[in-house]
């Protein structure tokens, strides 16, 4: 998308009014980011505003060639709020106005407030804007704050860039601890994976551990997808204890044009819904291990219909997870599907209940915690797995949560599962699945996602599904070949204009190139790359050419496209050596300009030597910087035809023939004998096994990539720890 091109650079430079505002200001680490958090709901509320005002604009009636005035009306079911002229961006970053600039902020959220108080009512952080006025350097802040976000690039930003944006600001302040230790953000990557597995695509979305309502978010984007609009198919309703953390869930809503109701609550005591049996989606990402939870409040709790986890003898709930894991279940319809993220522990923890001793046995405080006739965890375990719902588990590598290392797993129900699979959990081991973003995070790419999704579909019988995105893989990689004969040009035509300069001043020097070349073998080289490159372009379209008369084969009718997976196969065959070329040309570019550059200092240091001035240097550096930079285009497409080709391979090597089987170290469907002969353990990798050591090509450039994200955090890690010793320093003096 063209408009994310540029999106990591804008989120750095935006970040850097969050630093302005914690450097010079007294707010606390939890005060100064919610200020932050309303300059870009503000900024996104405009944008949208003024993309809905020229379509709305072009449908108004107009009177002596003038449009009447627009209304709240007008913007009503268009995803944007509407804003009157001093809550829009331009007024706030006019100085000239009367009033100070944070007078101006905070008249504009009032505003807001005043004419949307079914979403952002007491919402927007009005009074952290307040408190900043106070401080001497306040005004000033503000105005460099609203510099920062008057950004040129953000003016038709659309709620794709602005949830990017949004996102990346609660990842940093997760990841700094600003707010409820950062366990208000549930990383995008796993929400979209919960997602993915329960498609949540009608009815009442529900998520009793809120937070900043992400997944409420990705399940709008899933519905997007499908050209639907999610405030006419999808009701969100969440729950979630912490006032300040429902204020960002609420802007973050609006940021994406989405209507929802969140009610403060803590949800071990209270169900402000009352969605008991009647919602159609569950999910969330509850606080693990939460212990001292009040017995006595919950203990004829209705939501608890496997029975109350184990009590201790201080009439608490030591371990809150079988708490959560209840009442997920028992909020889902007849037909209703959840998907949650569970500490790592809950699928095996627990023992199966004994018979209990006998009561002489027993002293008084046993007595006490047995009237609340608690059930072990393995018991309650046992009892969800008879009921025939307990869908998928699946297990998820540590470092993908911003500020918790461990790992864990995610869990899905589904009472709607036909009655063939009621006997049957899918196991999904997911460990050796991820992508490196920084040294200490984790997450999953886009077609991770996906090819972790299409084993589900092929456990629900959707092969389909399956096959077609093998085949979308398959065609971007063959499609990969008009860009691939673009780079290759640039390059070719780059060196040749080098290389004629060079043989002129050759020529004209009587100086015999093969001195030269005989160390660096750059002309030798290049020659035979440019061939090499020249027909990996021909068997790319050759093998287009085979795919699209395949597909007019694969046509039924006028029907939709279809595939099969021998034909798919038989592509991959084709690719396979495809794959090994384009690492190969990618390593020989690089040698390529290597040798090349070094052919060209030698011949300019022999001008030098020789006292001369005619190595044409100024042409020279043009061009090379040219070169390498059609060398760097060239090496992208070439690693991004391989990467295509290997998420299709990696598919078809585990399900080659397009349905589900048990790959050993990721896959395993198991019975529930199977899982009663395993104590009722619901965790994967008791069952997949170890995946077998794969004899596969070394991946060059993506190794050197997680080698730059490694030294870029350590150099960011040495140049933090630095002023801060210096800081200690100054203080010391």
């Amino acid at each position: 998308m063209k408009q994310l091109e540029h999106i990591e650079s804008i989120e750095k430079d935006l970040w850097e009014s969050a630093d302005t505002l914690r450097s010079n200001s007294n707010f606390a680490s939890n005060e100064y980011f919610l200020p932050i958090m309303g300059f870009i709901f503000l900024r996104h509320a405009y944008s949208r505003f003024l993309k809905v005002k020229t379509e709305v604009e072009q449908n108004l009636p107009t009177r002596g060639g003038k449009i009447r005035p627009l209304t709240k009306e007008d913007f009503s079911g268009r995803g944007a709020l509407f804003l009157r002229e001093e809550s829009q961006f331009p007024y706030l970053i006019n100085s000239k106005n009367d009033g100070n600039t944070s007078e101006r902020i905070v008249k504009a959220m009032e505003l807001i407030e005043e004419d949307h108080p079914e979403l952002l009512k007491d919402v927007l952080p009005k009074e952290e804007y307040r408190k900043l006025a106070t401080e001497k350097a306040g005004s000033n802040l503000l105005d460099l704050i609203l510099k920062k976000f008057d950004n040129s690039a953000l003016d038709n930003a659309d709620g794709d860039v602005f949830g990017r944006i949004y996102e990346y600001f609660l990842a940093q302040f997760a990841n700094l601890s600003a707010h409820d230790n950062g366990e208000f953000l549930t990383p995008q990557s796993i929400v979209q994976m919960i997602v993915y597995v329960i498609e949540p695509d009608h009815g009442v979305v529900f998520d009793p551990a809120n937070g900043t309502a992400g997944m409420f978010v990705q399940s709008a984007h899933f519905v997007e997808q499908k050209k639907k609009d999610p405030n006419r198919v999808l009701t969100f309703k969440g729950q979630e204890k912490n006032p300040t953390t429902i204020r960002l869930a609420k802007m973050n809503l609006a940021v994406h044009g989405l209507e929802g109701s969140i009610l403060q609550g803590i949800t071990y005591y209270d169900d402000r819904h009352e969605l008991l049996g009647k919602a159609d989606f569950v999910m969330a990402n509850p606080p693990f291990n939460v212990d001292e939870i009040d017995a006595d409040k919950i203990k004829d709790d209705p939501r608890l219909p496997f029975g109350l986890p184990g009590v201790n003898q201080k009439k608490k709930v030591s371990n809150g997870n079988y708490i959560w894991i209840s009442y997920f279940y028992s909020y889902l319809k007849e037909k209703g599907r959840a998907g949650f993220v569970m500490s790592s522990q809950a699928s095996s923890s627990g023992r199966m209940a004994k018979e209990d001793l006998p009561d002489k046995k027993k002293d008084s405080k046993t007595k006490e915690v047995d009237k609340f006739n608690s059930t072990d965890e393995a018991t309650i375990r046992k009892l969800l797995i008879e009921t025939g719902h307990v869908d998928v588990m699946m297990s998820i590598r540590s470092n993908f949560f911003y500020t918790r290392s461990v790992p864990c797993e995610l869990w899905f129900f589904d009472k709607g599962k036909p009655k063939e699979r009621q006997d049957k959990v899918l196991m999904i081991d997911a460990r050796n699945v991820y992508r490196k973003v920084t040294r200490k995070i984790n997450d999953f790419s886009p077609e991770q996602l996906k090819n972790l999704s299409s084993i589900v579909w092929l456990y629900r019988g959707e092969e389909d599904r399956f096959l077609e995105l093998v085949n979308s893989y398959q065609e971007k990689s063959i499609e990969g070949k008009e860009a691939l004969t673009t780079s290759k040009e640039n390059f070719e035509k780059k060196y040749k204009e080098i290389q004629f300069l060079l043989q002129k001043f050759c020529k004209d020097e009587k100086i015999i190139l093969t001195e030269f070349t005989k160390n660096t073998e750059s002309f030798i080289n290049s020659d035979s790359f440019l061939r090499d490159l020249s027909a990996l372009c021909e068997k790319l379209s050759s093998l287009s050419q085979r795919a699209q008369s395949s597909q007019r084969d694969l046509r039924q009718g006028n029907s939709v496209f279809s595939v099969n997976a021998k034909q798919l196969n038989k592509i991959q065959e084709k690719l396979d050596p495809i794959s090994k070329s384009c690492e190969d040309l990618a390593k020989d570019s690089d040698l390529v300009l290597k040798s090349l550059l070094k052919l060209t200092d030698s011949l300019k240091e022999k001008s030098i030597s020789d006292k001369k001035e005619t190595f044409p240097t100024k042409e020279i550096n043009k061009l090379t910087k040219e070169l390498e930079e059609s060398r760097s285009g060239l090496s992208g497409v070439l690693h991004e035809i391989r990467y295509f080709i290997r998420q299709s391979e990696w598919l078809l090597v585990r399900f080659p023939e397009g349905k589900l089987q048990d790959v050993e170290g990721l896959v395993k469907l198991v019975s529930r004998k199977e899982l009663k002969d395993n104590d009722y353990s619901l965790t994967p990798g008791r069952y997949v096994g170890v995946a077998p050591e794969e004899e596969e090509d070394y991946d060059f450039t993506e190794k050197l990539t997680e080698i730059h994200i490694e030294l870029a955090d350590l150099n960011k890690e040495a140049t933090s720890l630095a002023k801060q010793i210096q800081k200690n320093f100054e203080e010391l003096l």
